[in-house]
């Protein structure tokens, strides 16, 4: 039997089939010609024949290269689509209207600051540089000191008339140079924030030009120095002079004597003081600098030698700018010429107790704690804390330094209103001068004391100080600067503003001879000029910037151009105004320049020196 398949096949395996599977591949086409003459599609191909022939893929040739066709138009339609879309885009930009982001407007201090400046502009003696701005002045008093007796003395043409008049009293005069470049020293990136960084450092070289002429600044050592340029008392009678004559400076035709003096402590000290501070603001031109660190020491060396008042003796100054004492010039003088050259006998000095004991350091009275063109001595124990906070010099400087210290701290707490050392107007104004008049130039000094001091605190780190058992914060002190001179500004009971120009209500009768008549190329002579002093119609120009001397106790003021107890401005006075302008402006977050007014200090303690070498057999 035969088995079958389960398909009907039979199981037996017969010859023809024992032929191996290569053979049959080899006839294949004898067998089944018929089936290969039908075309076979691409799936039967791939069964059957395995992978058949690919497509050529088609190229484009660059020249430097060969890429497929298909990237090819891809990129090339990718890079004109976006072309499309950025170029929609910038259609876009500039069809929409742009809002451009305005700077914010300046704040009132920074806007007062640049017309405080302008001032001395309008103040300035000599020939005018050509970007002076102040369209009604021009060039005066080109004499000044040519007539002098003096061998040394010759050329005093420059400087600053000191008020409304124009008289050039070299000690107030000095002290303001002084104030300006501590506030550039302390506050140079605020001056730059404003704009005014160049425009100031102009204004104290104008300062400092002058003062080197009024000594012999080449010497080691002199014998006097110039105090004054001009008179001003009219005691003697009705002659010619700066008081009892109302002309414009650049009309003067009277004689002009210079008041020279040979026993001047506090004008030379406070001198020296001015020459070493505006050092320190120049020294970037070393040349200048040096010039004005050597003028320093002579002068500060002169003020050592031959003691004495500048205003003693029956002077003239003494009528207008009398000094008290010399002894706070000592220690304002030494401070800066510390800070300028580094030398520590000049610290030695200004931490000597004697010296600071006369200069009224350990001791109340009503006018302590008042920093003003006589009395120096609140600035110079700002000044010398500073060194106390960032340096700490310790022995043998530390217990004076404690001392100024504490008695700095004392004098921030007689500002606040929480204490009754000095009384407030109605209004807000604290009353420095006890009710007399002329309160303000008092009032901005204060403020930039108050603001100086607290930037030093925080720079420092250290949120505040005590009040006896009473902890305040330096906000505090900010708060007090910030009332001051918003009164002054115009936050007062009669919202009249005290700073000529700023504002809309502010002094139109300035006392202040320039301002007061037109610049009509007519020449008044000495009594010619007294219809426009008394005229009651507003000064024909204005002299911008001015800060006038004030209220009374009452928060009255009279705008009368011969009260000048009212209306007149001074250069002390808009020193001090600028230097709490600056201070308070701009971002509050800016503090001090810690750095600058160390420039010239050495290492308190030296590096050790290296280990010797190590040791050979």
């Amino acid at each position: 039997m035969f088995g079958r398949d389960p398909w009907g096949g039979p199981l037996e395996i017969h010859a023809a089939d024992s032929a191996t599977d290569d053979d049959r591949s080899r006839n294949l086409q004898d067998y089944d010609r018929a089936a290969l003459s039908r075309p076979l599609d691409e799936t039967q191909q791939s069964w059957l024949l395995g992978p058949g022939e690919q497509k050529k893929k088609k190229y484009v040739d660059l020249g430097c290269i060969i890429v497929s066709r298909k990237i090819f138009v891809w990129t090339v339609g990718a890079i004109l689509a976006a072309g499309f879309l950025a170029g929609f885009i910038t259609l876009i930009v500039k069809t929409v209207p742009r809002h451009h982001r305005h700077h914010p407007p300046p704040d009132n201090y920074t806007v007062a600051l640049n017309k405080a400046l302008m001032f001395f502009n309008g103040q300035r003696s000599g020939k005018l540089p050509r970007h002076n701005n102040v369209s009604w002045r021009g060039d005066s008093c080109m004499s000044d000191g040519k007539s002098n007796v003096s061998p040394v003395i010759k050329d005093l043409v420059g400087g600053y008339y000191d008020a409304g008049d124009a008289i050039k009293f070299n000690f107030p005069a000095s002290f303001a140079m002084t104030m300006l470049s501590w506030s550039v020293i302390e506050y140079s990136a605020k001056y730059e924030a404003a704009g005014e960084l160049n425009h100031v450092k102009e204004i104290i070289k104008w300062g400092t030009d002058y003062f080197l002429k009024t000594f012999n600044s080449t010497a080691d050592t002199i014998n006097s120095v110039a105090a004054q340029v001009g008179v001003g008392d009219t005691s003697g009678g009705p002659s010619p002079n700066d008081h009892y004559c109302w002309m414009r400076p650049e009309d003067i035709d009277y004689a002009r004597p210079v008041y020279e003096c040979h026993s001047c402590s506090d004008l030379s000290a406070e001198m020296a003081a001015a020459l070493a501070s505006a050092s320190i603001v120049f020294k970037d031109n070393k040349a200048y600098s040096q010039k004005l660190v050597h003028g320093a020491k002579t002068l500060f060396k002169f003020s050592r030698d031959q003691r004495g008042r500048y205003s003693a003796g029956g002077a003239e100054a003494a009528i207008f700018y009398n000094s008290t004492n010399y002894y706070d010039e000592y220690v304002w003088g030494a401070a800066w010429l510390y800070y300028a050259t580094g030398n520590t006998s000049y610290l030695q000095l200004a931490t000597t107790p004697g010296i600071a004991k006369r200069a009224g350091a350990f001791w109340g009275g009503p006018d302590y704690g008042v920093l003003s063109w006589d009395n120096k001595l609140a600035g110079a124990q700002v000044l010398l804390s500073r060194l106390r906070l960032f340096l700490s010099p310790g022995y043998p400087y530390e217990e004076i330094l404690r001392t100024f210290h504490n008695q700095t701290s004392i004098i921030m707490c007689s500002y606040l209103p929480y204490f009754t050392s000095f009384n407030r107007t109605k209004g807000g104004l604290i009353q420095l001068n006890h009710g007399r008049p002329q309160p303000l130039q008092y009032v901005v000094n204060a403020a930039f004391l108050a603001t100086l001091f607290s930037d030093y605190l925080q720079a420092a780190d250290t949120p505040g100080w005590y009040c006896g058992p009473n902890f305040y914060s330096i906000d505090v002190l900010r708060k007090f600067a910030e009332t001051q001179i918003d009164y002054i500004l115009g936050k007062n009971p009669r919202g009249m503003s005290y700073v000529v120009g700023f504002g809309n209500h502010y002094p139109k009768h300035v006392h202040h001879r320039g301002a007061s008549i037109p610049k009509n190329k007519v020449k008044y002579n000495c009594k010619g000029g007294w219809k426009w002093r008394d005229s009651t119609k507003p000064n024909p120009n204005t002299i911008v910037g001015a800060m006038v001397a004030g209220p009374d106790k009452h928060d009255g003021f009279h705008d009368v151009r011969t009260n000048y107890n009212y209306t007149e401005p001074t250069l002390a006075g808009n020193a001090g105004l600028v230097a709490a302008l600056v201070a308070l402006s701009g971002d509050k977050t800016t503090g001090i320049d810690k750095n600058t007014l160390f420039s010239a200090v050495p290492p308190m303690f030296p590096t050790p020196p290296p280990p010797p070498a190590p040791w050979k057999p």
